[in-house]
């Protein structure tokens, strides 16, 4: 008889999906109990690899990419231009509301703002697909909304939170550029001309991301440990809400635009999840990693939790044939 039973074959993929976020939560144990291992070697401090991380995970990002993504908005430019509307519109907003009333030191709350100024990442795509919602729609509206984040989000940042925090607009317009743009245009010129001739390479790409978001949720959490100790749980209480309400927002704008379930299900995820690596590289950029870079950072792991609830809610409820969306 064995001693240890056959693994249901339920498990596995249980496990799969729950993976990254089992990662994510070993990282910040980590930077909380052991912050002096993250912090730097000598003069050099790890906060240094923030934007040249970014950069990586911005590359993958573009590897995934291709001409199609981009084709697809002229298709359908009305679930598009509803998607990136609600992006830059509900978090943001969603943020200032929630940094004013939270009493959080100005820099802290600052935070909360730029988390809701940056457009969707990765993660959101990978949820998309776990709820069996639009993964083609989802891929669109990270692409654009990623390559429009170097004007819409240091613009957002001014009228948001000027007050909280000093922001030079123009300077981090290039940053952005450098962090976004140039390497998901570079990703995608490695997708049209390599992709095919280095198939291992490209099967570790994904892989490469996900442990950039790690690395860099382990590096912030150490630097920031001692203002997180003070906050901690509320700031985890105000990203919650922050998520959730832009999930049941970017839902149900998408219905009362009479959109189709699969579409509203997908916005709501590109809503409610941020590319919090993004808002922790330009926490580093404006050297607030320990401030500015904490909402952030909290909002990764607590936005992947709620998403992936929703995503496996979402994944045994699939939806029933509806009419194609008026939008588009």
């Amino acid at each position: 008889m064995n001693a240890h039973p056959p693994t249901s074959p339920k498990l596995l993929p249980a496990l799969r999906r729950w993976s990254f976020l089992l990662f994510l939560s070993a990282a910040v144990i980590i930077g909380m109990t052991l912050p002096q291992w993250f912090i730097g070697v000598g003069d050099f401090k790890f906060t240094r690899l923030f934007i040249p991380l970014l950069q990586v995970i911005m590359f993958c990002m573009g590897t995934t990419l291709s001409v199609q993504d981009f084709v697809r908005v002229a298709r359908r430019p009305g679930a598009v231009m509803v998607g990136v509307a609600c992006q830059f519109t509900i978090m943001p907003f969603v943020g200032f509301a929630l940094a004013r009333s939270s009493g959080l030191p100005p820099e802290i709350a600052a935070g909360i703002i730029l988390v809701g100024s940056v457009p969707s990442g990765l993660a959101s795509t990978v949820m998309v697909y776990l709820a069996r919602a639009d993964v083609a729609l989802s891929v669109t509206l990270t692409a654009v909304t990623s390559l429009l984040a170097p004007v819409i989000t240091p613009f957002m940042m001014q009228l948001l939170a000027g007050e909280m925090v000093t922001i030079d607009a123009t300077r981090l317009m290039w940053d952005l550029t450098k962090m976004t743009v140039i390497p998901v245009l570079a990703g995608l010129a490695w997708h049209h001309a390599i992709r095919d001739r280095a198939q291992w390479l490209s099967r570790m790409i994904p892989y490469v991301s996900i442990a950039g978001i790690i690395v860099m949720t382990l590096l912030t959490i150490a630097v920031g440990r001692d203002n997180l100790l003070k906050v901690g749980m509320l700031l985890v209480l105000v990203c919650f809400l922050h998520s959730g309400t832009g999930y049941l927002l970017g839902y149900f704008v998408c219905r009362c635009l009479r959109m189709d379930q699969t579409a509203c299900r997908t916005i709501a995820f590109e809503v409610g999840m941020q590319n919090s690596g993004m808002a922790s590289a330009v926490a580093a950029s404006l050297q607030k990693v320990a401030t500015l870079g904490l909402a952030p950072i909290v909002f990764g792991p607590v936005m992947n939790l709620t998403a992936s609830t929703l995503a496996n809610w979402w994944r045994v409820r699939p939806v029933k044939e509806e009419a194609a969306a008026n939008v588009d």
